[in-house]
């Protein structure tokens, strides 16, 4: 007989890297080890077109609004699952409420978290209700569910304020999506960056390490996931995302970058851009800040640095050595595989389900 689970989610199937890059790729192996998966988001395919944009504030009221009666009605449903899968939040706004009606109604509940969303932070584009988002939801739900799921030591740090049934997880990925990469057949050689509206802005701290390696260098730079990115005076070229084109497009990188400033919101990421990096074969420059250093092995699977003078050595020395790149490359591939893999994490998944 197989157990049944619902999965709580804060964004659609397959659209937000929380998501992707955590459990859901997990779906199609929990479904052969027994498990029956239903999901729940509270933002639907059409409030996802515009939740981050500017504006829009009619037609975001009335989804919230709208949402927030689908999750009620949620809760006269709770009883058909065994298990109850909370990822983020279940509801945005306010005290715990609803959290605590899903506590009282599920049989059993976890909660996943992998990000420092207990501070409060909001897209630029929606500040203005920053106001309604509390630590209380995160809280409530780490002290009260069966078991705690996350990704780095930071959040294993602040979760253990409330409880001891906490199991850490990094951000994995499903390397057998990633082909070979053609990255390096031939000239110029492509630096390329993937994220989000939300993270361009730091890649905006090496628009002078790119200008002079662009001086210095025939290159193309490729920023994939933020539409409206440009650094003055320095051709880009932008990659739209989508589900179906992500892994394509991060074959055409030579070199990964990912800059990062050294911020407390930082500490409570997982990495899972530098793993698509690495399941890619893509070598990595990143800031030697925080969870980077758990990913890139300095030297082995990419480099790690502090300064602008850093950028530019070491992309220097990628960009001039093929043979360096391939080496990096193929210790990232491995490190993919051996670490973050789905293959590698699913024991730890189907543990914390069945604890």
């Amino acid at each position: 007989m197989s157990t049944k689970i619902l999965f709580v989610v804060p964004y659609p199937h397959d659209t937000a890297p929380s998501q992707r890059l955590k459990f859901e790729q997990y779906y199609t192996a929990l479904e052969k080890a027994g498990y029956e998966i239903t999901i729940a988001p509270f933002i639907d395919l059409n409030f996802w077109k515009i939740i981050y944009k500017s504006g829009f504030y009619r037609q975001k009221v009335m989804y919230t609004l709208l949402n927030y009666a689908r999750r009620l009605s949620l809760l006269s449903r709770l009883s058909r699952y065994d298990l109850v899968y909370v990822h983020l939040w279940a509801t945005p706004f306010g005290p715990p409420l609803y959290e605590r009606l899903l506590r009282k109604f599920s049989k059993r509940l976890i909660y996943d978290i992998d990000d420092l969303i207990y501070q409060g932070g909001s897209s630029p584009n929606n500040r203005s209700i920053r106001f309604l988002k509390t630590s209380a939801k995160v809280d409530f739900l780490m002290k009260h569910a069966d078991r705690v799921l996350v990704s780095t030591e930071k959040l294993m740090d602040y979760t253990r304020q409330f409880t001891t049934r906490v199991s850490l997880i990094p951000a994995t990925v499903d390397v057998k999506k990633y082909g070979i990469t053609s990255a390096g057949a031939s000239a110029p050689v492509v630096i390329g960056w993937s994220g989000s509206h939300t993270t361009s802005k730091y890649l905006h701290l090496l628009d002078e390490v790119l200008r002079t390696l662009s001086e210095r260098h025939d290159i193309r730079i490729l920023v994939m996931g933020d539409p409206d990115f440009a650094i003055e005076g320095l051709p880009i070229e932008i990659l739209t995302w989508s589900a179906a084109m992500e892994t394509e497009n991060l074959l055409q990188f030579d070199i990964g970058l990912h800059p990062v400033p050294d911020e407390e919101w930082v500490y409570g990421k997982s990495g899972g851009k530098l793993v698509q990096y690495m399941a890619a074969g893509i070598p990595i420059v990143a800031s030697a800040v925080g969870p980077n250093f758990k990913v890139v092995q300095d030297g082995y699977n990419g480099f790690l640095v502090n300064s602008a003078k850093e950028w530019i050595d070491r992309l220097d020395t990628l960009i001039t050595n093929k043979k360096l790149r391939n080496e990096m490359g193929q210790h990232s591939k491995r490190c993919a595989i051996e670490i973050y893999s789905v293959e590698a994490n699913l024991s730890k998944y189907l543990q914390a389900l069945k604890e």
